[in-house]
């Protein structure tokens, strides 16, 4: 019996109090052919199992919210719940494929049962299938989400054998024992405060720099709090969703800011920037500079944690430049925006205000998580997380994998959220769409392909301007040579298109959306 870390325990109170929200996490992973038939992909699953543990954890609440909801290992766990068969009609393209997204994601997983389901996808064209998995996220964040693929799927064409594991079961816990240890952890709550505070006057000169530190992130916190100009993008929104997808190559990405500067982050959010841009001016409204605050995930997780599957990450909160309609305007903005907020420490305190969690009694935390879901909120009108997928090829039952498609969740009066993956020469924008408020979200699509296209066009100027600038072997250098999505900004998607050369940049999905409804489900 595990409990919740806060973060994770925030995620269960901010899904109980905002009942037009999902809190899981998702991607779409594209294979190639031959389709696997169900009990083949059962197997193959099942052999991978003994690697999370977590997967066959259910969650229990405390009586009274004593304390934070504890994963219980489920007695009567069955794998056959969890793996979902389904096909897409044809022609089985990408609009198909989103519709289907669309609908998976707009129902919230079932708390009497472990909060994952992965859904086996056939009837894509080319033979292709897919597999779309669906975790919540008090289990996971973008980092140790994309590590499951690395346990669930193999680095090499041969399948790794299945694991034979002997597991018993414990009893799951009374509702007795769960409020008995609540009470307990709470009453030595300030023992662990009293050694927390010894640990920290026992370096005097570290303490008062993260205090220096603290105030300076805290007036840049206080300032990103103002409300945003309004717009159409930020207001109620209903359960069901709508979803689509831009590619661009990780190349093309990693020409403009090796030419024009930055990183990899600055450049997708400065694309971004101009697809909202976009959406915003086909909607008929004019782009103000303080239009789309973004909340933008930030890991603090230190290297070799990647696998601890809980989340472990701050925010930060930065203004895209929609104001401006020069791409590369944009880009500068995009870079001062974040260097400003690298160096007044924004996520430091917004680390230390979640660590303040580990201190609070969950009851008042629990309190103040629901109490802020019922305020109004007009500071923040999207979310745009980033997150480094593996450079090498991932496959599946000896099937390539040949892209990966983020799915980042909405809620409160966020009608828009945009997540970036890179895999391999990719990187894929999954975009979330509120169903009732977003039937355009295309053109935010486009408006990002659109943004990464006029970046390279001002990029190669440049790259012809110097051309004796080269890495060793005569062959350019490129930063961050593992080609891994680096910047400040991180959380969850991916793919690799076909048929793209150097220099393109390439749309390919998405279509009209369908009514909300229930896919249908072949457990």
């Amino acid at each position: 019996m595990d409990r919740l870390n806060p973060m994770d325990a925030q995620f269960v109170d901010a899904e109980d109090q905002d009942t037009q929200a999902s809190f899981a996490i998702a991607s779409i992973a594209v294979f190639e052919g031959p389709v696997p038939s169900y009990d083949e992909f059962l197997h193959a699953v099942q052999g991978r199992l003994a690697r999370v543990p977590l997967y066959r954890r259910k969650l229990r609440t405390v009586p009274l919210h004593l304390g934070p909801p504890v994963w219980v290992d489920a007695p009567d766990f069955d794998l056959r719940y969890h793996v979902r068969q389904t096909a897409v009609p044809a022609p089985g393209g990408d609009v198909q494929l989103s519709n289907l997204m669309a609908r998976v994601m707009g129902q919230r997983l079932d708390r009497d049962y472990p909060l994952w389901e992965y859904w086996l996808v056939e009837g894509l064209s080319g033979g292709r299938w897919a597999l779309i998995s669906k975790v919540h996220h008090c289990m996971v964040d973008g980092i140790s989400g994309t590590d499951l693929y690395r346990v669930i799927f193999d680095s090499s064409p041969e399948p790794a054998p299945p694991m034979v594991e002997h597991r018993v079961v414990p009893p799951e816990p009374s509702a007795l024992r769960l409020a008995v240890d609540a009470s307990l952890d709470m009453l030595m709550r300030p023992v662990r405060e009293a050694l927390a505070l010894t640990g920290v006057l026992s370096r005097p000169s570290e303490a008062a720099r993260q205090v220096s530190d603290g105030w300076r992130a805290l007036a840049r916190l206080a300032g990103s709090a103002w409300p945003a100009s309004g717009s159409s993008l930020s207001g109620p929104i209903g359960r069901p969703r709508r979803y689509t997808w831009a590619r661009t190559s990780l190349d093309d990405v990693k020409t403009i800011k090796n030419e024009l500067g930055g990183t990899v982050n600055d450049v997708v959010l400065a694309a971004i920037s101009n697809g909202f841009r976009a959406l915003l001016l086909s909607r008929g409204e004019q782009p103000g500079p303080h239009m789309i605050p973004s909340l933008i995930p930030v890991s603090v997780r230190a290297p070799g944690e990647e696998s601890i599957y809980e989340n472990r990450v701050s925010v930060i909160v930065a203004n895209l430049p929609v104001h401006l309609s020069d791409p590369v305007a944009q880009l500068a903005t995009v870079r001062g925006e974040l260097s400003e907020l690298k160096d007044s420490k924004e996520a430091a305190i917004g680390e230390a205000l979640v660590g303040l969690g580990r201190f609070t009694p969950y009851p008042l935390a629990s309190l103040a998580v629901r109490l802020v879901y019922r305020l109004p909120q007009r500071e923040i009108v999207t979310v745009t997380t980033n997150v480094p997928g593996p450079r090498q090829p991932l496959y599946g039952l000896g099937r390539r994998l040949l892209e990966i498609i983020p799915y980042v969740p909405i809620a409160s009066t966020l009608r828009t959220g945009v997540s970036i993956f890179s895999y391999c020469d990719q990187v894929t924008f999954g975009i979330t769409g509120d169903y009732a408020t977003t039937p355009d979200l295309e053109v935010l699509a486009r408006g990002i392909e659109e943004g990464v296209a006029g970046l390279l066009e001002a990029a190669r100027p440049v790259r012809h301007a110097h051309p004796a600038r080269s890495g060793p072997g005569g062959r350019r250098g490129r930063a961050g040579g593992d080609g891994r999505a680096e910047g400040d900004g991180r959380a969850g998607g991916d793919g690799r298109a076909r048929g793209e050369g150097p220099g393109k940049t390439v749309r390919r999905a998405v279509g009209a959306p369908v009514p909300p409804g229930k896919p249908e489900v072949s457990p």
